[in-house]
């Protein structure tokens, strides 16, 4: 199994504590294999992924989207994941 693709994702860990919050950018990795979609606490077969899209927020990121047979799954990107999105696409075409 080959990895295809990479796309980094930010999860972001909100910390409450009695007079403050604090947000925790954790940087993450999404990856593509030729069988499966890998993230860091799921696993998606390919055949099982219907689609994925992406949609810009601010001014460089945004959100990409994992379109699953089990519902729609968001990560949030730093960048455009355009090349990342168009490797699954051929796989599928394949």
């Amino acid at each position: 199994m080959p990895l295809i693709a990479q796309q980094p994702y930010v999860k972001v860990k909100r910390e409450v504590h009695s007079i403050e919050q604090i947000d925790i950018e954790l940087n993450r990795m999404i990856y593509l294999y030729d069988d499966k979609v890998v993230t860091q606490h799921r696993e998606f077969p390919v055949t099982d992924v219907l689609d994925m899209s992406y949609r810009q927020v601010g001014g460089d990121g945004g959100l990409l989207y994992l379109h699953t047979i089990k519902g729609v799954y968001t990560y949030t990107v730093k960048f455009s994941p355009t090349k990342f999105i168009e490797a699954f696409k051929v796989l599928k075409d394949n």
